[in-house]
């Protein structure tokens, strides 16, 4: 079986034509017809039948056609992959995602990469805003995902999502059956506080923090564990709607502050990027975030 029978075919399928099927394939209508004819009789059968100026697939056709269609996808993305290696185009990427930044959201658009490029080779690191930016500066990683960077550095930015602030209460905190779930940012003061380390929710001038005094602070790395002491009843905190969950834990919607943040994506201005870190913005920037709750960013 040759990769341009299986084009051709694809082509025919798409079209139900033979005429537009070989001009896609740019070959000859007899040369079309002779591949397909080929490639049915490797596979021992019909695959498309013409009636009275009519084409149409067959049952062997209908079902060897996704078959078809994953060999050929696989099969240029193995030239584009070899292009490329052979190009000294791409041999690894390196990605710095925020702590604030869980990873499941993220999680489709890097499998669809790994599977686009599996000759490829991920390298994903975790840090602090602050980190991941001189990450970024220093050419350590070739893009980073993260909430709001200074605005200073030069930059190429493409926000993602807008998501809301909420304030994370175990289920057994006095407030975690409160109906409806709002509270507001004064009731807060005296509680014990969790929060994450370089969190830009704390360290934002004009946030709800400012507006009230915890009796006691606790400070961990990611969300993650900011989740486990949650879990454990050991205070209350800010997290992202798209932070990570648990049964545990309940969101409650500030009433009298609205606090949101935006991800982003972003690269150094002027840098240049192979073909795999230019699918992965592609990726991140076409994907649906709307089944997370989120907004479009402003």
């Amino acid at each position: 079986m040759e990769m341009q029978q299986v084009r051709c075919f694809l082509a025919l399928s798409r079209t139900l034509n033979f005429t537009r099927a070989a001009e896609e394939c740019r070959v000859s209508q007899p040369a079309l017809t002779r591949s397909i004819k080929q490639l049915e009789d490797e596979l021992g059968g019909a695959l498309i039948r013409r009636e009275r100026g009519h084409s149409h697939l067959t049952e062997l056709g209908r079902r060897m056609l996704p078959t078809l269609q994953q060999c050929y996808d696989a099969a240029v993305s193995a030239k584009a992959i070899a292009r490329a290696v052979n190009d000294s185009d791409v041999a690894s990427i390196n990605i710095a995602v925020a702590n604030c930044v869980n990873m499941t959201v993220l999680a489709q658009s890097i499998a669809e990469l790994a599977r686009s490029f599996p000759a490829v080779e991920l390298r994903i690191r975790r840090g602090a805003a602050s980190t991941v930016l001189e990450a970024l500066k220093d050419g350590e990683v070739d893009i980073a995902i993260a909430g709001p960077l200074d605005p200073r550095e030069r930059l190429n930015i493409w926000p993602l999502f807008r998501e809301q602030v909420l304030v994370a209460v175990n289920v057994d905190h006095r407030f975690g059956t409160r109906m409806p779930p709002d509270i507001a940012v004064e009731e807060l003061a005296g509680e014990v506080f969790l929060r994450r380390a370089d969190c830009e929710i704390r360290n934002d001038p004009s946030g709800p923090s400012e507006r009230f005094t915890p009796s006691m602070e606790h400070q961990v790395e990611t969300d993650h564990d900011l989740v486990a002491l949650l879990d454990a009843n050991a205070g209350v905190a800010f997290l992202s709607a798209t932070g990570p969950q648990s049964a545990k834990v309940r969101l409650l919607r500030l009433v009298d502050v609205e606090f949101s943040r935006t991800i982003s994506v972003y690269a150094v201005a002027g840098r240049m990027s192979s073909a795999a870190v230019g699918l992965l913005l592609t990726l991140l920037r076409a994907a649906d975030w709307s089944p997370l709750g989120v907004s479009e960013p402003a």
